[in-house]
């Protein structure tokens, strides 16, 4: 009798002992929970994808989906600008389209693709000078924007720069290889480079 009340004694520690960790087994088999990726995550996801994609269609696909994810500031005040500042660039109102980008940028100047457009449109403005200053700013907040770097290039070959215009295509490359712009534009640039040394 004795005996059983040692054994059922020395059971009840073994369990009690035994309690914490299948507590925290019990914890460890619960569901894990999946949270949808940042913007931040779902951007890099994808520009790992397009780093691998050789077929120009898929990175074409892919490189459509991060512009939606550039175009979607965060905010409806500042998607609402942006829409207007773009219908102004469509009929070519490009002093309201100034002034809606300015407002863009003053009022999220973290947003890289206000200032983005603000270069696309100061170039076709014919003022270079102000659209690098704002490519250079897009490149600051997101260094993988490769709409900014085929901009730069674009300005420093038109400002007859072309071994600095041959260098930001090759980085764009680095970024996105299956562009096939900024393919060709390596290629003749090299070619044009090589012709000037001979």
């Amino acid at each position: 009798m004795a005996a059983m009340r040692y054994l059922s004694f020395a059971l009840l520690i073994l369990l009690g002992s035994l309690s914490l960790p299948a507590a925290a087994l019990a914890q460890s088999q619960e569901p894990e929970i999946v949270r949808p990726l940042s913007k931040e995550g779902r951007l890099d996801e994808l520009f790992a994808k397009l780093k691998k994609a050789r077929n120009p269609t898929e990175a074409g696909d892919i490189a459509d989906s991060i512009w939606a994810e550039w175009n979607d500031s965060g905010s409806a005040t500042i998607n609402l600008i942006m829409k207007w500042a773009q219908d102004a660039m469509g009929r070519q109102d490009y002093v309201a389209a100034l002034d809606f980008l300015d407002q863009a940028t003053s009022l999220m100047p973290t947003y890289a693709e206000a200032w983005n457009k603000r270069a696309t449109l100061q170039y076709h403005m014919g003022n270079y000078k102000k659209s690098m200053s704002d490519v250079i700013r897009v490149l600051t907040l997101e260094p993988r924007h490769f709409g900014a770097l085929s901009g730069m290039a674009i300005i420093l070959e038109d400002t007859g720069r072309d071994e600095q215009a041959l260098a930001v295509w090759q980085r764009l490359l680095e970024v996105y290889p299956g562009d096939r712009k900024a393919q060709n534009r390596v290629k003749s640039l090299s070619e044009k480079l090589a012709g000037s040394r001979t």
